[in-house]
Formats: structure tokens, sequence, C-alpha cells
């Protein structure tokens, strides 16, 4: 069956599981499912991106691909001043985002969108991704491009990838779209990597 977490329609039977959260002293409870990335826990790539944020988030931010919400409604827990928009093309993630951000209290927007085509309109001042590796990096490397040209003067993208699913490679695209790209934090096999300052023309 080719269901992927990146499925607009998972055909996997629905299956919640609950799981909790802390972080930087905010406690938070999120609703997982089936055919949805991470089933029942905050898998330890997106725990560590998450602690590589600065200490201070505000203005637009975006969780592109954000499956069932952890990052973007954590930012907007976190930093309730930010402005927060959580996007992915899977329709149960979405559901579930909606639902988290209620049991929450978070205040974000979730938009379905493939990739950033949904959102090219709009800037913000970070995006920020856990992205589909299994997609494929044509995809990825397109999500963070779009992202690059969706950023405010000023603004950032954050990732986490595996060293051993092309986290070297990733970096050297990045460095092609950011005047500015380094890795934050590395753990696990996993690389934070972040870029700013957008090479245009």
């Amino acid at each position: 069956m080719n269901d992927h977490y990146y499925t607009r329609e998972p055909q996997s039977a629905s299956r919640p599981v609950d799981c909790g959260y802390e972080y930087r002293g905010v406690s938070l409870t999120f609703r997982t499912d089936a055919g949805v990335f991470s089933k029942g826990e905050v898998d330890a790539g997106t725990d560590l991106l998450l602690n590589a944020l600065p200490e201070e988030m505000s203005g637009d931010i975006l969780d592109l691909g954000c499956g069932w919400g952890v990052i973007g409604i954590t930012i907007a827990k976190k930093w309730p001043a930010a402005r927060v928009t959580l996007a992915d093309v899977n329709l149960r993630a979405l559901e579930l985002s909606r639902e988290n951000a209620k049991k929450n209290r978070a205040d974000v927007v979730c938009a379905e969108s493939d990739g950033m085509a949904a959102l090219m309109g709009q800037s913000f001042d970070a995006v920020v991704t856990n992205p589909p590796i299994r997609a494929g990096k044509q995809v990825i490397y397109r999500m963070f491009a779009d992202a690059a040209k969706c950023l405010k003067p000023g603004g950032a993208l954050y990732l986490v990838i595996r060293k051993q699913q092309g986290a070297e490679s990733c970096m050297k695209y990045l460095r092609t779209l950011f005047r500015e790209v380094e890795r934050l934090d590395r753990d696990s096999g996993f690389w934070v990597l972040k870029g700013s300052g957008e090479i245009t023309g």
C-alpha cells in the first residue's frame, strides 16, 4: 500500500494514540495517529530541532510539513505573541493539528499545502521543518528553495536532517540559497541546520 505520511489522504486505519511533551517549562499533550509521521511520540529529530531554536521566537512563523503539529503548537505555546501557521499536504495531519491546537489552547492557523505551494504569497520571519525525507531529495529541496523565497529580511529557515540521509549534501545545497548556513546542533545522527540571508539574482 502506497500510504506515506506525505500522502494527502492516508488509507491506513485510524488508531489514535496520545503523548505528552515537555519543552522549556511548557507541558503539552498531543493526539497522534497512523498515517502521520511519528505516531505515539515526539521523534528525536524534532525534539533536537525545537531545542536548537533561539531563546525568543517572534513574528510570523511557519511549521512546514507540520504532521500532527508538535513544532508549530509548541512554538505557539512557548511564545504566544508569535503568529504561527501549520501547513501539510496530509489531511489527517491537519485534522490532528487542529485538534491538538484546541487541546493545548494554542492560537495557530492550519493550511493545506503541498510543500510551500499554497503559501507562496505569504512571508515569514522563520520557517521550521522536519522535512519528509522519504518524499525524495527533489521534493524537500524544492521546499527549502520556496521557503527561502518566502522569508522576510532577517528571517531564517531551521531544519533537521539525519547525516546518513544526506545532511552534508543538504548543507551544500542550502549554501546555494542562503548567504549564511550553520549547523546549530547535532546528536544521534541528526543535524539541525539554519539558513539565513537569501541569495538573490
